[in-house]
């Protein structure tokens, strides 16, 4: 670990540029030599601030690498970096432009089929918006991954919401509106300190797995990870602050952008969610919410899984449970697709 550069593998899969634009850019993953394509492409869609390596965090725990040894065409869209130029973007150039864009991306790569998308945290959340406010959009089903959509349910929030209501914003506002939005070291700082736990405890858990070195590879990914967290452009830091912590707007299943309101009884796509069992940013009741608003899709899948917020999508039992979920729930859609074409 500290003489030859670490235990874990953190290359990324190969992979391609099929498209860019502004805050887009769309990775086909390359296909094992011999390993026969035979499904719907899926694109994997990360939050903002997050690295895209969340997908593929490393050799052994990356759920891209499971995926595309299981024959599925994949993709990814990176947002790339995040400049204080961009501190004016709002959550709807995401939901109206760059997630679109890279679906139809996507569809027109692997000639035209309907698209299965895979989201974590906010990911999830930005992709059923995106469905929800254009049905003309090329999916076949959405999979989300500690996707909260009742805020109200994350209890370490709200002391936030406290401050919120007694000031009426105005501390928090005024700083993100100061430093452009929320920088990357204190994106990074947030996200440790909601296991603080552990990170006190770290060097005696170390101590005590030295022997076992895909432990060690682990917690060494998850670092590497999280010393590379991304900034949150002013305006959607913002939009997250005021009208998802303070006001929870999302858990009446509606966002507004303007005069257009976007409602998530539109969509009319399969979806699944899944919850960590240990999540304090994304617990189980805040991301089942979501069934209540999903009143015209064909089915709505409800999963736990073991883990943290993290360690849900990535962690060493997401083999078994999480990437199962998704495999089972990805295959049936595949299965429904293929009989309504030959039914076509």
């Amino acid at each position: 670990m500290f003489v030859r550069g670490g235990v874990a593998d953190t290359s990324p899969l190969p992979a391609s540029i099929v498209a860019e634009g502004p805050q887009r850019t769309v990775f086909r993953y390359h296909a094992p030599r011999g390993r026969r394509v035979r499904h719907a492409p899926v694109l994997l869609v990360p939050p903002l601030a997050a690295p895209a390596s969340c997908f593929d965090l490393h050799r052994g725990c990356s759920m891209a690498e499971h995926l595309v040894q299981r024959g599925y065409p994949l993709y990814l869209v990176d947002y790339g970096p995040i400049a204080f130029s961009d501190r004016e973007l709002g959550l709807e150039h995401w939901v109206d432009e760059v997630l679109p864009t890279a679906i139809r991306d996507v569809s027109e790569d692997a000639g035209g089929r309907p698209v299965q998308v895979v989201g974590w945290c906010l990911g999830g959340i930005m992709a059923l918006l995106a469905v929800a406010g254009d049905r003309s959009l090329p999916v076949n089903s959405v999979a989300m991954v500690a996707s909260p959509f009742d805020f109200t349910r994350v209890s370490m929030f709200a002391p936030f919401r406290m401050l919120g209501e007694l000031t009426g914003g105005r501390i928090v506002g005024s700083l993100y509106r100061a430093l452009g939005g929320a920088p990357a070291p204190l994106v990074s700082m947030g996200f440790r300190l909601t296991a603080l736990d552990k990170l006190l405890t770290k060097p005696y858990v170390l101590a005590r797995h030295l022997h076992d070195r895909d432990f060690l590879a682990q917690v060494e990914a998850v670092d590497t990870y999280m010393a590379n967290m991304l900034a949150y452009p002013g305006r959607t830091f913002g939009q997250l602050y005021h009208r998802f912590f303070r006001v929870n707007e999302l858990a009446g299943g509606t966002m507004t952008f303007g005069e257009r309101t976007i409602d998530l009884a539109d969509v009319r796509v399969p979806v699944l969610s899944v919850a960590g069992e240990g999540d304090v940013l994304a617990p189980q009741a805040a991301v089942h919410h979501v069934r209540n608003l999903l009143s015209n899709a064909p089915e709505v899948r409800i999963e736990t899984a073991p883990g943290g917020h993290l360690g849900v999508l990535a962690g060493r039992s997401a083999r078994r449970t999480t990437w199962a979920y998704i495999d089972e729930f990805l295959l049936e859609n595949d299965a429904r697709r293929l009989a309504e074409a030959r039914a076509a």
